[in-house]
C-alpha cells in the first residue's frame, strides 16, 4: 500500500492564498466589463471621487448595485477610498489601466478577452475529447473587439516609433513610397496606424474572418483614408495576392494560423527580392519553464482557449501556440523558404522578428 503523502501546511496556506487572488481577479472580469461597457471610470477618472449615492447621481444608476461594484472595487485596488470622506477614487495609474484608452497599459481589452474565453469553453472542452479545433468565426462574437482592443495600445506605442525604425532601411523606404500587406489585420489597427504615418505609401489588409474586415473597413471611413491607398480584402495567409510587396507584416496572427510554413513559403513569392517581412508574435522563451511568469501564464491561457483551437480547425493545424518562442517560429520561418531571422526589437509583451529573403 502507497503511503499517504505529507503536506507542508505553510506551503498548502500560501497556495490556497494563490487560488484565492485567482479566484477574485476571476470573479472581477465581469465587473470591469460593466465598469467599461456603464462608463464608470470614464466617470470617476473625469469629474473626480464619489460616494455611491453621487456617482448615483451623476449617472443616474442604481446606487445600491453601484454601492456593491465600488466596494469590489476598493477591495480589488482598483479604486482608492476614503474612509472619511467615504467617497471613492479612480487613482492616475488605475486610470490609466481603465480609462485612458490611449495608455500604454490600457487593459480593458484583456479582461474583455478573459471573459468570452467562459464564453468558448464548452467548445474548447468538446476539442479535448476530439482533438478538432474551433474556427475563428465559431469562438465567442464578442472576442474579435476583444482582441483588437487588448492588442492596440501595444500598437499605438511601439509600431511606428520603434519596430518600423529597427527594421533596415524600412522608414526610408514607406516615406518615399511602399506597398505594404498587413496579414491577419483584423480589425484593422496596425494597417491604419501605418497607413497614417506614411501618406506616399499604399496598403491592403488581409483577414480570412468577413466580419473582422467589414470592421476594418468602417474604420478606415472613420480615418478619412482613401480606399485607393488603404483598403482590406478577406483572404487567407496562403491565398492572398496583389504580389511584389516591400512589405509584409503579421502582428500577433502567424500562431493562429493552420499552416504557418506555407503562409510563410506564400509571403516570400509575394515580396520583392529585396522585400521585407515583419513577424511580431507573443513575447516567449525557447525553454518552456522559462515562460512560468505573469506573461507566460497569460499567453498560455489565452493559446489554449483561443489561438490552439483556431489553428487546428484550419488545414494542417500545425498549431504554433501563443508561447513558440523565438526558436520555433525561425525554424518555421526558415523552411518556408527565407534565410534570414533576427530579433530586431523587443517590450515585454511582444518580439519583433525581421525576416529577409
Amino acid at each position: 500500500m502507497e503511503a499517504m503523502q505529507t503536506f507542508d501546511e505553510d506551503k498548502l496556506n500560501a497556495f490556497v492564498g494563490q487560488v484565492l487572488a485567482d479566484l477574485g481577479g476571476a470573479y472581477s472580469a465581469a465587473l470591469v466589463k460593466i465598469g467599461d461597457r456603464l462608463g464608470l471610470y470614464r466617470e470617476l477618472n473625469n469629474r473626480g471621487p464619489a460616494t455611491s449615492l453621487e456617482l448615483s447621481e451623476r449617472t443616474g444608476y442604481s446606487e445600491r448595485y453601484l454601492r456593491e461594484w465600488l466596494a469590489h472595487h476598493a477591495a480589488s485596488n482598483y479604486l482608492a477610498y476614503d474612509r472619511t470622506t467615504k467617497r471613492f477614487r479612480l487613482p492616475p495609474e488605475q486610470a490609466m489601466v481603465f480609462a485612458d484608452e490611449d495608455s500604454p497599459v490600457y487593459m480593458i481589452g484583456g479582461f474583455e478577452n478573459a471573459f468570452t474565453t467562459f464564453e468558448n469553453e464548452p467548445k474548447v472542452s468538446e476539442g479535448f475529447r476530439t482533438g478538432e479545433g474551433v474556427a475563428w468565426g465559431d469562438q465567442a462574437h464578442c472576442m474579435f473587439c476583444a482582441v483588437a482592443k487588448f492588442f492596440r495600445p501595444g500598437y499605438v506605442h511601439n509600431l511606428v516609433q520603434h519596430w518600423l525604425p529597427a527594421l533596415d532601411g524600412m522608414v526610408e523606404k514607406l516615406e518615399r513610397g511602399a506597398r505594404v500587406a498587413d496579414l491577419g489585420c483584423g480589425h484593422g489597427h496596425s494597417t491604419l496606424l501605418m497607413a497614417a504615418a506614411f501618406p506616399n505609401s499604399t496598403f491592403i489588409g488581409y483577414d480570412f474572418h468577413g466580419g473582422s474586415i467589414d470592421s476594418a473597413n468602417a474604420h478606415r471611413d472613420e480615418h478619412g483614408l482613401a480606399p485607393d491607398r488603404v483598403r482590406f480584402e478577406q483572404a487567407t495567409a496562403t491565398d492572398f495576392d496583389g504580389g511584389d510587396f516591400d512589405l509584409v507584416t503579421c502582428f500577433d496572427a502567424l500562431h493562429d494560423m493552420g499552416d504557418p510554413i506555407g503562409t510563410a513559403t506564400h509571403v516570400r513569392n509575394q515580396l520583392k527580392p529585396d522585400g521585407t517581412w515583419m513577424v511580431v508574435e507573443p513575447m516567449a522563451a525557447d525553454e518552456l519553464s522559462d515562460n512560468f511568469n505573469p506573461v507566460g501564464r497569460l499567453f498560455y491561457a489565452a493559446s489554449t482557449s483561443i489561438c490552439v483551437p483556431t489553428a487546428l480547425a484550419q488545414r494542417t493545424g500545425f498549431a504554433l501556440g501563443a508561447q513558440a518562442g523565438e526558436r520555433k517560429l525561425t525554424a518555421v520561418i526558415k523552411e518556408g523558404g527565407f534565410s534570414k531571422v533576427r530579433r530586431a526589437a523587443e517590450t515585454p509583451f511582444n518580439i519583433v522578428l525581421e525576416v529577409r529573403p
